[in-house]
């Protein structure tokens, strides 16, 4: 079937703390979810933690959103101190981080096919929305896999969107906490072949859906008004319409994950913050 004149696809939300983690110890509990071509981890260390991929397949992203978490990190051929309100790029291989503590959100790839049995809404994918194109990864990095590690320390800048890196596999936008939104200054929006993940991190969001009418009825789907307090996540399909309000008084947290990385995001001059490490196709 054409994906263009597919059946829409539904949105997915994922509310963690309404559900068991998939992996519990006395250091740390863990929750899974996906969305067609990722998997986010999403892990709350109350003391020392050790998060570890043996043959990982292909590059993940470690976001330390916490100033105080420290992270010793192990990867093929280094070893390193990653200071916490940080974002890392992991490269393929075995690898071992240990956390001192706090939040720790890993972005894997759907290719981590052991990681995807773990996702709570593993059988939402059981049929592969066909708007979307097969998973490419983006050019290797000229200067060879290895950890590369980035301060979220970046002051914001007039004309520039968030704070944005990629890799070969994935692009995160770290937005800035804030207040609640105004209401008549909301941004709806649609993506016509790729997902959007929106991870609340801290706060809560109402997120906001809206399909096309198309002249095919059967396609129609009914408007979403969804609160995700965090932690969650909400998957965005392509083409639905959409934008997410802060809800909570202060300190709102919203991350956006994509993959691949957005090609719209990476041709804007000076937005992409490591563009220099990671080229485009």
């Amino acid at each position: 079937m054409d994906g263009s004149s597919a059946a829409f696809s539904p949105a997915h939300y994922v509310k963690f703390h309404e559900l068991p983690p998939a992996e519990s110890s006395s250091a740390a509990r863990t929750w899974y979810a996906r969305g067609q071509n990722f998997v986010i981890a999403y892990t709350e260390a109350t003391s020392e933690a050790v998060l570890a991929r043996d043959s990982q397949p292909d590059e993940y992203m470690l976001l330390l959103p916490q100033p105080d978490t420290v992270a010793q990190i192990t990867a093929p051929g280094e070893s390193l101190e990653v200071k916490g309100y940080s974002l890392v790029i992991m490269p393929p291989g075995d690898s071992r981080v240990t956390v001192s503590g706090g939040q720790v959100v890993r972005m894997f790839t759907t290719r981590n096919a052991d990681l995807v049995a773990k996702c709570s809404n593993a059988n939402a994918y059981a049929q592969p929305n066909p708007r979307i194109p097969p998973f490419q990864p983006w050019p290797d990095p000229p200067g060879g896999f290895r950890v590369r590690a980035y301060s979220l320390d970046v002051p914001p800048q007039e004309g520039r969107f968030g704070r944005i890196w990629r890799c070969t596999t994935m692009m995160i936008n770290v937005i800035p906490r804030e207040p609640p939104r105004d209401v008549t200054r909301l941004s709806p929006h649609h993506h016509e072949d790729f997902e959007q993940c929106s991870l609340a991190l801290e706060g809560a969001f109402m997120h906001h859906l809206r399909w096309p009418w198309v002249a095919n009825q059967h396609h129609w789907r009914e408007d979403e008004h969804v609160h995700c307090p965090a932690p969650s996540i909400a998957v965005i399909p392509p083409p639905a319409i959409h934008t997410s309000a802060a809800t909570a008084p202060a300190g709102n947290q919203l991350v956006d994950i994509f993959s691949p990385p957005r090609r719209d995001f990476s041709m804007m001059s000076g937005w992409v913050l490591n563009a220099d490490d990671y080229p485009m196709p």
